[in-house]
């Protein structure tokens, strides 16, 4: 079986868990948080949402600089978060539909200006980012 095709089974296997549970986010008291150091409902569930953009992002670039990249739209209903989770995983998958075995060999960097933060090949990176996904689906399941 080729590794683009296990990403996107396992891609696959995530959106639908996580569908479940963004299906269940509350439209009111979502910035609950369970411990003062914890993230708000709101901020972890927009966070899980958009790590499903990553793929498509890291097969797509060689990097992510942070100091430039922005704090994104926080997303506060139930709706908002449905419709983003789809099309994230939809540029996620097509992205890796459309991709190169060879491609997953290239280096992708998180950085914040000129300090790399992260380095991996792009398969490592996408692996990170899958492994990031149930790791805040977890959290989130507590809240």
């Amino acid at each position: 079986m080729h590794i683009l095709t296990l990403l996107q089974d396992e891609l696959r296997q995530e959106f639908e868990t996580t569908k479940k549970f963004i299906e269940l986010f509350p439209n009111e008291g979502h910035a609950y948080m369970p411990h003062p150091k914890s993230m708000k409902m709101d901020h972890l569930a927009t966070h899980i949402v958009e790590i499903f953009s990553w793929a498509n992002v890291m097969l797509k670039t060689s990097f992510l600089d942070l100091s430039t990249a922005g704090d994104g739209n926080l997303l506060t209903t139930r709706d908002q978060l449905l419709k983003r989770l789809v099309e994230n995983y939809e540029a996620s998958e097509s992205a890796l539909h459309d991709a190169e075995e060879a491609e997953l060999s290239q280096n992708w960097a998180l950085k914040h200006g000129e300090h790399v933060l992260a380095q991996w090949s792009k398969y490592g990176a996408i692996r990170h980012a899958l492994s990031q996904i149930s790791h805040h689906r977890a959290q989130l399941g507590v809240y």
